[in-house]
């Protein structure tokens, strides 16, 4: 062998190792955004809500940012086992649950009678250690259909600096874009306000695959349904009510006993939109009450277990997995990028207001 070729030898793996390395560098910084134009990342979209929000508030989550921790649980019906092999819908199947209830919006202190959407977040561990993350709101379908539409909504909500509001101009411009939009404003103009947590609906929105024991694979959508009527409020008592009646509502409410919703499963047919949030399903369609939540304390978020959980809603239990809905997707990346941030500054002891013990949101 000549002194060329086991030179050529023996750099071969220094090569590969640089190659390797320039793919993983590559890698990463595609991935960041910093090569390839301009594209949507879980860093933008965060950056984008942050911006909307004003100003930041270490520690919080930047969407969703007041709300409180509960505590409960799930008990199957078995129902819900014809559609799934996941075991925590089992018949008589009990799971402890971790949750939160909140309202939308990036201020922590922001009065409850200013958000409009209303949220449930809740872990599910089972026996068997996996877990069921679920993230729902009060409202029926998605505002828009691609994550393109979410960053955009997200970047015309920003408050106008000289007006403290969004710019009409940048939101009309928002519903020529993306029209679907109408059909969410519509909603929010018309649809009722509830009074409290306890007798609100929420959705899941988005549509996952259930797997049953056979193999079989449907997609459903899930709400948890509360067995308490809904009350509405009407505008005047909005008006003059405390900033956090809905925890003082849930703590009242509470003392009294447990509160309970039922699972919902709605299950699609042929044509339904699967990969689409904007678009609601037909009313007709099969619906299965596969279990019931039981929640029966509550925590203020900057000392209960619920400040420090990312409510991952593509974190599933072995028979659920997500759509390929790519507004889904988009949420999981920005919950992860939200999570990472707070935790952060939490562990730096630069968020206090987000840590102190006793502290009602």
């Amino acid at each position: 062998m000549s002194a060329f070729h086991s030179r050529l030898r023996r750099a071969w793996p220094l090569a590969a190792i640089a190659a390797i390395a320039a793919a993983l560098a590559g890698a990463f910084a595609w991935t960041a955004g910093w090569v390839g134009g301009p594209r949507l990342t879980a860093q933008r979209f965060t950056d984008a809500i942050e911006a909307g929000n004003g100003k930041a508030y270490p520690g919080f989550r930047r969407a969703h940012a007041k709300g409180v921790c509960v505590t409960g649980r799930f008990t199957g019906s078995g129902d819900g086992a014809a559609l799934t092999r996941a075991g925590m819908l089992a018949p008589g199947a009990t799971t402890p649950v971790l949750g939160r209830l909140s309202i939308a919006g990036g201020d922590p202190h922001a009065p409850d009678a200013t958000a409009r959407v209303r949220s449930m977040a809740l872990l599910l561990t089972g026996t068997d250690g996996q877990q069921w993350r679920m993230a729902m709101n009060n409202f029926p379908f998605f505002a828009v259909n691609t994550p393109q539409g979410f960053y955009d909504q997200a970047m015309a909500s920003r408050p106008d600096p000289a007006t403290g509001k969004p710019d009409p101009a940048k939101m009309a411009e928002l519903l020529r874009k993306h029209p679907e939009i109408a059909k969410f404003q519509q909603w929010a103009k018309t649809a009722p306000w509830p009074d409290s947590w306890a007798n609100t609906q929420f959705n899941s929105v988005n549509a996952f695959r259930f797997t049953d024991a056979a193999g079989n694979v449907r997609s459903v959508r899930w709400s948890m349904r509360p067995r308490l009527a809904f009350a509405a409020m009407e505008k005047s008592l909005r008006e003059d009510a405390e900033a956090d009646y809905l925890a003082d509502d849930l703590r009242a409410r509470l003392a009294d006993g447990p509160l309970r919703w039922d699972l919902v499963l709605t299950v699609a047919e042929p044509g339904d939109a699967v990969d689409d949030p904007s678009q609601a399903w037909p009313s007709n369609r099969r619906q299965v009450v596969a279990g019931t939540l039981e929640l029966d304390a509550t925590q203020a978020q900057a000392g209960g277990a619920c400040r420090d959980v990312n409510y991952d809603p593509t974190v599933l239990p072995d028979g659920i997995a997500p759509s390929d809905d790519p507004v889904l997707a988009a949420r999981a990346g920005v919950y992860s990028q939200s999570y990472n941030r707070r935790e952060r500054e939490i562990a730096r002891d630069q968020a206090p207001e987000a840590t102190v013990q006793g502290d009602t949101r």
